[in-house]
Formats: C-alpha cells, structure tokens, sequence
C-alpha cells in the first residue's frame, strides 16, 4: 500500500513566526559573526530624551554593555535592548543591573496592513514645537514617565534617526497622546532594516477612543514606508491592555530580552512592589515625594490611605492630603455645607442662593422659578455623591431630594450657576494650582450605543487613575443622557459629543485641565480668603467660574482632602510635604 503523499501546501504565518524565532537568536547582526564581514558600527547607543538605548548586538562583550548602562544618568532610564544571553551580562554585574520583567513583540512589516477607517476627532502628525514637547512632557508625568528636556525635542526635529508623533484635536489642537520611533537602519546601518516603537503613552482625560492605535498604526506605516522589514516594541508583562492593543494589530511576541540598571526610577522593577505600591494614586504620589527627601514611610492602612511620615524627631499621620495639621474642627466647617457657606458670606467671598430642602413646595417652586436651574445636594458627603446639578422642573427636584436623602438627612438647594468647574487648590496660604475640571463626554463612532461607549470611556478612566474615576451608569448618568436627546441603547451618530454627567467630579469620570498660569488674581484672593475662614492648611476650593483667567467667580463648596495626584505638572506634593517638614525642603541656589 502506497503511503499517502504530504502536502506541498506552505504554512506562511508559521515559516514567519520561525523566521522571527530564528532571527531572533541568531547573531544579531547578519555576518557578525564571519572575520569576513564589512565592518558595521560597534557599541551602538542612541539618545532618546527619557534616556539612552544600548542596542545590544551591537556589544561584542557584556562589560562593554555593562560600562554603558553603568554610566546612566541620575534622572534618565537607559535600556539595553536586543539581549540574547541576558545570564552572560548579568553575570558581569548582579548588583548594578537586571533582567526588565518585559515581553518583546515584533509586527512583521513586510504583512502589515494599512487603517482603511479614518480618524475622527484627532489626527496624527510630527511633534514640531516646543508646546508640543510640554504637552507630550505632561503625559509622561501623568503616566509615571520619565519627562524629557523640550531643548532634545527640538535638536533632534531633523532627526531621521528617531521620529516623535503626537495626535492632536481636531476642534481644540490640545495633544492627546505621543509616541516615539527609531530607525535601526538610520542609527547604525541595521542590514535586517529594523524599527522600534517606544513610549507610546495617551492622556488619561482624552474621551477620544483609538488614540493608542492610531500612534502604533502610524509609526508602522512610516517605518513600512520607508522600507523597514519589522517594528519591534517592549512592553512590560503586566500591562494587559497594552498588549492587548499590540497583539490586536498583529505583533507577536519573540524570544528578545531587555536589561536596565538598577535605580531609583526601576526600583520596584527589580526589588518588588513596596508597601506602599498598594496606596491609591492621592497618597502614593505624597509618599514618593516624602521617600525622594528620605523621609521615612509606614503605611498604615493602605485601603484607606493612611500613612506616618517620619523625619528629624517628628511623626505626621496623614490620610492622603488629610493631616494631622488640619484640626477638627476646620474639617467640620468643610464637611458641613451651609457651616461653609456662611463662613464664605461672613469672608466676602461670592456664593450661590441656597435653600434648605425642609421648605415648603411653594417655596421650593418660587426658588426654582427665580433661579430657573438648581443643584440638589446632600449637606455632608465628598465625590459628588448623592449631587444633581441643572435640575429645572419640581418633578426632578422631589427625585433629587429623595436621592440624596439616602445619603444624608440634611438636603440642600442650590442655584445652578453657569459657567465651568474650578478647583484652586491651597496649602499653607499659598495657591499651588488650579485647574478646570471637565464632566466626561463621549464620542460617538456611529456603530456602538451610548452604553457602550460609556462602559469603553469608562474603562479607560479607570486604568488610568488606578481605579480612582469610573463614570457610573446611574439615574443622573441616564437623566443626562435625555437631557440630550437620547436613551442609553441608542446609537450616538459619528462625531458626536454628548456629556454623560453634568458633574465634574474626577470619581464619576471629570477630567482636570491645569489653567495654574492663567488665574486670576480676583479667584486667587477669594480661594485664600476661603481658607483662612475656614482655618485649613491644605485644602482643594471649588468655583463655578466663566473662565479662570476672568474676575467672575461663585463659590460651591471646600475639599478638605483634596486629590493631589491631578494637577501635573505643579508642585502639588511637594508644598504638601514643604507644610509638614519644612526643614526638608530643597534650599535655592
């Protein structure tokens, strides 16, 4: 019996993925390894602002690579890339370096496939500014980034070497997000035609969905474009949607390794999460502050957020921006809304007409008459719980009322006035920062339902901020949805906008926008007067302003816990830490 005949038929994606595999543990420069050879440039490092990229097949020996990263400056992160025996290198210096807990995946440009769907709301374009540079500087802090000086932004313009996109909004030229390229063939004559992806990074407040991909899909067209045979990125093994993102495009994972130098910008990389690891964004960002000046931490309770600084005799229990400077009774008159609003009238400062919730149906309808909107909120509570702005008919009063009832017996009305959410926050009779805070607004792509599009946004806030902002798909959320002139499960049309809530605070989906350089002084003074009446040290003051550059401004209620980690890139932490240790304090020159 005649044995059956094997198929001549090629599998295409497998002989890809083995050529990857293979090349990927070959020498890494094709004839590196032949005295025959031409001579190719050796110890290959490339400059890219945030540090420098050691491309490793270029090394001949690992104390070579390892002089490289030893010689890594204080503030930057290096990265030895391409490593195909990371236990030869590491055992040239166990101390100084480790093995980056990264995956490295490679698309396969010469299959890649161009977006045929066009952008809405944003296009990508080349960074060419020094405002583009502070933008992109920006989201790298809020990403825990290493920033990078806008003076190499703008040296390396020119640069065929390294490429820097950013995407920018169509309507308000604010950029959204940034990614950063190198050109293997342009830095040291790459005979394999390679290409690398690298701080690809979004704003957290964007609400604009595919920001992330259209920044990779661009890259890679560029670098397809040019001729490149591959784009190759890093990524740590944790970061679920990112990879999820890249394997969406199609990159796949390859057997490449990656070494960084041990310091402080990778310590938990290579020591495990600290202690406070588990601490939410607001206390985090104060107690890495606290640790920069050597400070002593102990996290207490870090569900809560409590935590004891310790530096020269003195001990400080604080709960995020919560310390034991603020006295209780200041914390009563900010816990309290019409104790605030009276101390804010005794000061001169400008407030809101206001009614209490006990008065009679003729009043509240004479009062909503007069007002023609109101705000319904509970008289103590925090993170916009329980609060119903732009109500205009009783009907929706009585639900507000009742709503927020659940929360706290003691219910106020409040005139709903116009304008923008403000917060200035101070600490220690200073204004440290303000900023706009925006409620979250969705994007319509013409295909998904509000719904969805809520759930996507709101996912994205959440990864953002660590869990900390999330929009809920409540009654006020639905309620603001009608107002527009929709239902949940309708489709929003193709560029679109539709706010989801009409309040701004960060925990149901806000966004803060940092307008610190453009306050005005009128606001300024009212936010310090508000303080003293109040007799707080650090606390977060919210206005409804028309602009925050104009005098006009309303007073709506005192944050005694104010959220510190959303106002990049001013000095939030530090003045907070300057109040408990002054003597900690960097001195001037």
């Amino acid at each position: 019996m005649s044995q059956p005949r094997k198929s001549g038929k090629r599998n295409p994606m497998g002989h890809r993925l083995k050529r990857m595999r293979d090349q990927s543990m070959r020498a890494a420069i094709p004839g590196a390894d032949d005295a025959a050879a031409p001579s190719l440039p050796a110890n290959v490092v490339v400059d890219c602002g945030w540090g420098r990229l050691a491309f490793a097949q270029t090394f001949e020996t690992a104390d070579d690579l390892v002089d490289v990263l030893r010689s890594e400056e204080s503030t930057k992160r290096d990265i030895a890339f391409y490593i195909r025996d990371p236990h030869v290198v590491l055992a040239a210096a166990p101390q100084e370096i480790f093995l980056d807990p990264s995956h490295t995946y490679r698309l396969d440009l010469a299959t890649y496939r161009a977006r045929k769907t066009p952008l809405r709301g944003y296009f990508v374009r080349r960074l060419c500014s020094e405002a583009d540079a502070k933008a992109v500087n920006r989201i790298y802090r809020a990403r825990g980034m290493v920033p990078v000086d806008p003076e190499f932004f703008w040296r390396q313009r020119d640069s065929r070497t390294l490429t820097f996109l950013v995407v920018e909004h169509d309507e308000t030229g604010e950029i959204l997000g940034a990614v950063t390229g190198v050109d293997h063939a342009r830095a040291f004559d790459d005979p394999a035609h390679g290409s690398s992806l690298w701080c690809l990074a979004v704003d957290p407040r964007a609400s604009q969905p595919g920001i992330g991909e259209a920044l990779a899909r661009r890259l890679a067209e560029l670098f397809q474009a040019r001729g490149a045979s591959y784009l190759d990125l890093s990524v740590l093994h944790d970061n679920e949607s990112a990879i999820a993102l890249y394997e969406k495009l199609g990159f796949k994972r390859i057997p490449v390794f990656t070494l960084k130098r041990k310091n402080t910008i990778n310590e938990k990389l290579f020591i495990g999460p600290p202690p406070e690891e588990q601490l939410n964004p607001y206390a985090r960002i104060i107690v890495d502050e606290a640790r920069r000046r050597g400070i002593g931490v102990e996290v207490l309770d870090a569900e809560g957020g409590f935590f004891k600084l310790s530096w020269g005799g003195r001990a400080v229990v604080c709960r995020e921006s919560l310390s034991e400077l603020t006295t209780a009774i200041a914390m009563s008159r900010c816990d309290d809304k019409a104790v605030t609003r009276r101390l804010m009238e005794a000061a001169g400062v400008p407030v809101p007409r206001q009614l209490s919730a006990s008065a009679s149906k003729a009043e509240r309808a004479a009062f909503l008459e007069a007002c023609g909107s109101v705000v319904v909120k509970p008289s103590r509570g925090e993170q916009g719980r329980g609060v119903v702005v732009g109500i205009e008919t009783l009907e929706d009063m009585d639900a507000a009322l009742e709503q927020a009832a659940r929360l706290n017996p003691d219910v106020l009305i409040e005139e709903c006035v116009q304008g923008d959410d403000l917060r200035v926050v101070v600490i220690n009779d200073e204004v440290v920062a303000a900023a706009l805070r925006k409620p979250p607004e969705i994007l319509g792509d013409g295909e998904r339902t509000i719904r969805q599009l809520i759930e996507r946004l709101s996912r994205r806030r959440a990864a953002a901020t660590q869990d900390e902002s999330r929009i809920p798909l409540d009654d006020e959320t639905a309620r603001c949805v009608r107002a527009g002139g929709y239902d949940l499960d309708d489709v929003l049309p193709r560029g679109d906008h539709l706010r989801v809530r009409r309040t701004a605070n960060l925990h149901t989906g806000g966004t803060l926008h940092d307008v610190t350089a453009e306050l005005s002084p009128a606001i300024a003074a009212s936010a310090l007067k508000a303080a003293r009446a109040i007799d707080i040290p650090v606390a977060g003051m919210d206005f409804i302003v028309t602009a925050p550059s104009e005098d006009y401004h309303v007073f709506i209620e005192a944050n005694e816990r104010p959220g510190l980690a959303n106002h990049e890139p001013q000095p939030t932490a530090e003045r907070f830490v300057d109040l408990l240790f002054p003597l900690s304090a960097a001195r001037p020159d």
